[in-house]
């Protein structure tokens, strides 16, 4: 539905909005996802937890801290009972799921994203905008802020392991399939394995299809919502598949553009 797609657009673009204010704050973007270095204060955080302070949630930010302080495993709860809020923010209406808390494997509630940052063409090799410990800044992106992908919608895998908000590990320990993903990713879980290799392009997905995880896609027909880095908004249509490795690096120095 139209009113469903110009949702999760506005949604996206309070996204883009709150990224830029924590840069303006920080001098650089968050990071995708918080290394679990061995003095890592917050391991596997999420960006989007990271926002809280800039889309009026300081509450769960200072919440979330504090549960980090008393214990660094985002699993546990207490003292994490921020991980199963839905952050409205975050969500995009389209999918029933990512409305309430929902029952994940192990009998645990979770609050669930529709929208993952773009890690670049593969998430371990960290050319795009939000991958494990980044720290990009708006200097580092030479392709253009117009023509470089920041964040896409990707709602959570069938099995509801992947596309937690709050934090996670991610396939490989690097939150790729959880709050980051890649244009061209690769399948690597045990969890899984029925699923081929890949690399996965740009295509339409289905909610009951577990191998649908691995690449971006939406509710939506045609294609889905991507923000861009210079916070606009845009439905890229499935077609442009063959675009995206060079619309999701930072600093390939290709001459491309987000199709009309």
């Amino acid at each position: 539905m139209a009113s469903a797609k110009s949702f999760c657009a506005n949604n996206l673009r309070q996204v883009g909005f709150s990224l830029h204010l924590f840069t303006e704050a920080k001098g650089a973007f968050p990071p995708g996802v918080v290394a679990p270095a061995a003095d890592a204060k917050h391991p596997f955080m999420g960006w989007q937890l990271h926002l809280m302070p800039y889309i009026e949630q300081q509450a769960v930010w200072d919440e979330a801290v504090e549960a980090y302080r008393r214990n660094s495993n985002f699993l546990a709860d207490p003292p994490h009972p921020g991980a199963s809020r839905v952050i409205k923010t975050l969500i995009c209406n389209s999918d029933s799921r990512v409305i309430v808390p929902q029952t994940v494997p192990g009998g645990a509630a979770k609050g669930f994203t529709s929208y993952l940052g773009v890690s670049g063409s593969h998430s371990k090799r960290g050319d795009g905008m939000l991958f494990c410990g980044s720290a990009v800044r708006p200097l580092d992106v030479q392709d253009g802020a117009s023509n470089t992908l920041f964040v896409g919608e990707r709602p959570p895998s069938a099995d509801l392991v992947f596309g937690w908000w709050y934090a996670g590990w991610g396939q490989d320990q690097d939150g790729d399939g959880d709050m980051v993903l890649g244009v061209r990713a690769t399948n690597v879980t045990a969890g899984s394995a029925y699923c081929p290799p890949g690399p996965y392009r740009y295509g339409v997905g289905r909610f009951e299809e577990q191998c649908s995880m691995f690449h971006f896609w939406s509710p939506h027909v045609g294609g889905a919502n991507f923000l861009l880095v210079d916070g606009s908004v845009r439905l890229i249509g499935y077609s442009a598949d063959d675009l995206m490795p060079a619309l999701a690096t930072r600093a390939g120095g290709e001459a491309v553009a987000v199709p009309e």
